[in-house]
């Protein structure tokens, strides 16, 4: 977690620094997500039930693999560029000034750049205890442990 700023209320978005790490992903899903940026804007002010993130999504990469949260609603406002919203019911072309959202065990979900320009949006969502985060084309799920962090495993439930 990134440190809170003391007596801080406001920075612009783009300067809070970016996850030391573009994806907690196993190795072998990863690579999808080569060139993602994203900004933890919610950490930086020390917020505890609702996460955001301002994220940048270079041409030819995903926002995320293709999932759905057991608890956790989630919702994405496109800022800049023309993502592709894929779900399990198909595909629509976002623009700027766009959103969307995702009820937890709605429909699986993720943005993808197939333009030849970056992509940025903001992404929140509450952090809900003992979410699970289904990924129904891999062979992966991710559960919070009691202790809050975040585990990956195999569908079966054998660890990464």
């Amino acid at each position: 977690m990134q440190d809170v700023l003391k007596g801080v209320i406001a920075i612009p978005a783009a300067e809070a620094a970016p996850r030391p790490v573009p994806s907690h992903y196993p190795e072998a899903f990863a690579g999808h997500l080569r060139g993602r940026m994203k900004h933890p804007l919610g950490d930086v002010f020390g917020l505890k039930n609702l996460d955001v993130n301002l994220t940048r999504v270079p041409p030819g990469a995903v926002s995320s693999l293709h999932h759905r949260h057991t608890r956790q609603d989630e919702f994405v406002y496109v800022l800049e560029g023309r993502p592709t919203l894929i779900t399990d019911d198909g595909e629509m072309e976002l623009a700027p000034g766009m959103c969307a959202g995702f009820p937890a065990d709605g429909a699986a979900h993720h943005l993808q750049n197939l333009t030849d320009t970056d992509v940025v949006f903001l992404e929140v969502g509450d952090r809900a205890p003992e979410d699970t985060v289904i990924y129904p084309a891999d062979d992966l799920e991710s559960v919070s442990g009691p202790d809050g962090v975040r585990r990956f495993t195999h569908k079966d439930g054998t660890p990464y």
